[in-house]
């Protein structure tokens, strides 16, 4: 009696809305966090803002780097995308892909050996003819090939998700293309559990940074994402705007609500490495 008691307690809280016993994300993203853990750096500054940095050199240093990327580069090989329940944990998956293979692309190929200084570096804006690091379909998820702005683009922000009701912009302060320039990538993967705080609060403490927003009078200064992706933020609040005032912390948002032009914050290429940030010097 009492094996059937505990039994029905496994199954009663299995079904309970919000919880699962496995994430496909814990499951399938260990060795992810492992490089998270050894060598991501979060610094939190004055007015809740948020900085990071991955120090690529402590990585390249480490005698198992090469094994942990391999195996989490093989365990991505072997998980079917389609075996993904519901959205928060499809939605946490595709960004920690992204969020892994950038990361992945910038260890392990290297010019001479030596680190990129962007990822335009690869090709693309500086050198038309070759393919830029977000275009390359090279990243091995379920036996297919997939490249950077596909996850990106064509899954969290694609047509299918948006007709689930599944597609939300704060995806651009998740992301994280490995430049200064960046909404911070964060020391934990993205899960079924902690997506929504963490899509808002990453959005909210970008807001905080000068490197994503600023008010000089009434002029509204904001990250580039706002112009390349203007669409999503109109179609998620209405306008840019509109949708920094639904998630900025409440001080910013009437700063912002007093603006009257908006302009766009050069966005730094360069790589998100310690080094590359006053913050961290």
């Amino acid at each position: 009696m009492r094996g059937y008691t505990f039994l029905s307690l496994i199954v009663l809280l299995a079904l309970l809305p919000g919880r699962a016993l496995s994430d496909a994300n814990s499951d399938n993203f260990q060795h992810f966090q492992k490089l998270l853990d050894q060598h991501l750096i979060e610094k939190s500054l004055p007015g809740n803002a948020l900085l990071s940095a991955f120090d690529y050199r402590s990585a390249l240093a480490g005698d198992s780097l090469d094994q942990t990327l391999k195996e989490q580069r093989e365990t991505l090989k072997a998980f079917d995308p389609s075996n993904l329940q519901g959205q928060a944990e499809s939605v946490a998956f595709w960004i920690n892909a992204y969020n892994f293979f950038m990361l992945d692309q910038i260890l392990t190929e290297r010019p001479g050996g030596e680190l990129v200084s962007s990822v335009w570096d690869y090709g693309g804006r500086i050198n038309p003819f070759v393919d830029s690091v977000f275009e390359r379909k090279k990243f091995d998820i379920g036996g297919q090939d997939y490249s950077l702005s596909q996850m990106e683009k064509e899954i969290l922000l694609g047509s299918d998700y948006a007709d689930k009701g599944w597609k939300d912009a704060r995806i651009h302060f998740a992301v994280n293309c490995a430049s200064v320039g960046c909404p911070p990538l964060r020391d934990v993967v993205y899960d079924a559990d902690n997506l929504e705080d963490l899509l808002a609060e990453n959005t909210r403490r970008a807001f905080n940074t000068d490197r994503h927003l600023k008010v000089e009078g009434d002029t509204l200064y904001v990250t580039e994402l706002f112009k390349w992706y203007e669409e999503d933020f109109e179609e998620a609040a209405g306008s840019g705007k509109a949708f920094i005032k639904k998630w900025a912390d409440s001080s910013i948002a009437g700063r912002v609500a007093d603006t009257s032009t908006m302009k766009f914050i050069d966005y730094d290429w360069d790589l998100n490495r310690p080094a590359n940030f006053s913050e961290f010097r």
